[in-house]
């Protein structure tokens, strides 16, 4: 899941929260967690006031944001001493499952 900036949102990216009038989670609800975005709903959300939303995976990339194979290469160098231990395997294992799935890694790659 990211947040990003509605002026960065395109058509086809899904919502991973719900949409609140104002960015507000005490505001009117506009738009449910997992709809696609539209074109016009993006124009819509302007209209409104919205300023960001989030949207599943990780979409946008800015300038100096490692990417996903640097991030799981720096998981590999961190753990690459201590993946004897078992308790080391297992933490390793759900961090780059959670990397590869919150960052819209490759998911046909297997964890040790």
């Amino acid at each position: 899941m990211q947040k990003i900036p509605l002026m960065l949102a395109k058509a086809g990216m899904i919502l991973a929260r719900d949409v609140f009038r104002g960015n507000s989670p005490i505001g009117m609800p506009l738009c449910g967690k997992g709809t696609e975005l539209t074109d016009s709903l993006i124009v819509r959300f302007e209209n409104m006031d919205v300023q960001t939303v989030h949207v599943e995976g990780h979409p946008v990339w800015e300038e100096g944001e490692c990417s996903v194979d640097d991030l799981l290469r720096q998981l590999d160098s961190r753990f690459s001493k201590t993946l004897q231990e078992p308790l080391n395997v297992a933490l390793y294992n759900i961090y780059k499952a959670y990397l590869t799935r919150c960052m819209g890694g490759d998911s046909d790659k297997q964890a040790r």
